[in-house]
């Protein structure tokens, strides 16, 4: 999978990137989910953040779904979600389609991310919008883990928030579901 255009703090270089992509034909993108991990690792941020926008349907990835979880469960990326989606009742859509929602809400949970709806393409500037906020206002927690054993295994985290009653409503959670432990 190729890149389009790599880091650069040229916001004119992506936004003309952007106006040149053609949609059309089928769909990897279980793959780019992979090549933008990679080209992740070359970041010099701390906060790293992919944001995809796709229907969920991937018909030609390489990559199976279980493959890209486990890599974006390893790396340290957090991974939103713009869902352009056909409604529920369209006939005619391919399994891929129909499953696409849940496989983009799955892959964005286990970083830490959301998946948000993009119902009609004129939901799109407001999703990303409420990607922006999300992205701008996050407090990062940090832990000393009970279990110190070095094996490697794969961990559950859970997070719980005791808000003042007058935040309770205001304030959401979302975390990285988990994280691999040092192998040694």
């Amino acid at each position: 999978m190729a890149v389009s255009i790599g880091f650069t703090g040229h916001t004119e270089e992506i936004q003309d990137a952007l106006k040149n992509a053609q949609a059309g034909g089928l769909t990897a993108m279980l793959d780019a989910i992979g090549t933008g991990l990679r080209e992740m690792k070359k970041a010099k941020n701390s906060r790293k953040a992919i944001v995809i926008v796709s229907d969920g349907g991937d018909n030609r990835s390489h990559y199976s779904a279980a493959q890209i979880e486990s890599l974006v469960r390893e790396a340290d990326v957090q991974i939103y979600a713009m869902g352009v989606f056909e409604p529920v009742f369209s006939l005619g859509l391919t399994p891929e389609e129909i499953s696409g929602p849940r496989l983009l809400s799955e892959i964005a949970a286990q970083t830490g991310g959301r998946a948000f709806a993009a119902a009609v393409p004129g939901d799109m500037p407001s999703v990303a919008t409420r990607i922006a906020v999300e992205l701008r206002n996050l407090y990062v927690l940090g832990y000393y883990p009970r279990n110190k054993a070095r094996d490697g295994k794969y961990r559950k985290v859970e997070v719980k928030l005791s808000p003042p009653p007058a935040l309770g409503s205001l304030l959401k959670v979302h975390w990285r579901l988990g994280y691999y432990a040092p192998a040694q």
